[in-house]
């Protein structure tokens, strides 16, 4: 499982390249610095989880539609106990969410492009209260366009779009930088 000391150095080396979002990120810094075990899912203060913006050939980012919570992500997840990188977590839920094969995927960085915070709402079926995501998201190239099998449990859809329709500004802008020449 991952550890604290690989997310903090995680986080560590993120924002000494993005020191503007220091205040965004400051919820996560704390819990680490309490001794707060941010890998688990079971941490309803907010926990840490991995994902993929997967780009093809002609800069389309892999989009998948989630059941749960009914709207259109990024490939992603909580860490699992056999994940010993945050970038292998990534990889591993965008393989198990699309089918798409490690072997077909190239990671574009080392570390994340980006760590989003966003709420996630109770699920009462889970016996989940309403906390917060630190989702750790990495850059990964792909000349396939393939997806094998979707995972019906928690993927209804896929769909291949522009750089431009990313959500997230931030994200988009550094996806973009990163796709240049």
């Amino acid at each position: 499982m991952i550890g604290s000391i690989v997310i903090h150095q995680a986080l560590t080396g993120y924002l000494n390249a993005n020191p503007k979002e220091e205040e965004t990120l400051a919820p996560l810094s704390d819990l680490l610095g309490l001794g707060v075990d941010v890998a688990s899912r079971k941490e309803f203060r907010g926990h840490v989880t991995a994902g993929a913006v997967l780009v093809n050939d002609v800069h389309q980012v892999l989009h998948i539609h989630h059941l749960a919570l009914d709207k259109w992500l990024l490939p992603g997840g909580h860490l699992e106990v056999q994940d010993e990188t945050l970038v292998q977590a990534a990889l591993r839920e965008l393989t198990e969410e699309t089918g798409v094969k490690p072997t077909a995927v190239d990671t574009v960085c080392a570390g994340p492009i980006h760590i989003d915070v966003h709420p996630i709402p109770a699920n009462e079926s889970k016996g989940e209260p309403a906390h917060q995501h630190f989702d750790f998201r990495f850059l990964f190239r792909t000349s396939s366009a393939g997806v094998v099998a979707l995972q019906a449990e928690e993927v209804t859809d896929f769909s291949w779009r522009p750089v431009s329709e990313i959500a997230d500004e931030t994200l988009r802008q550094r996806v973009a930088a990163a796709l240049r020449p």
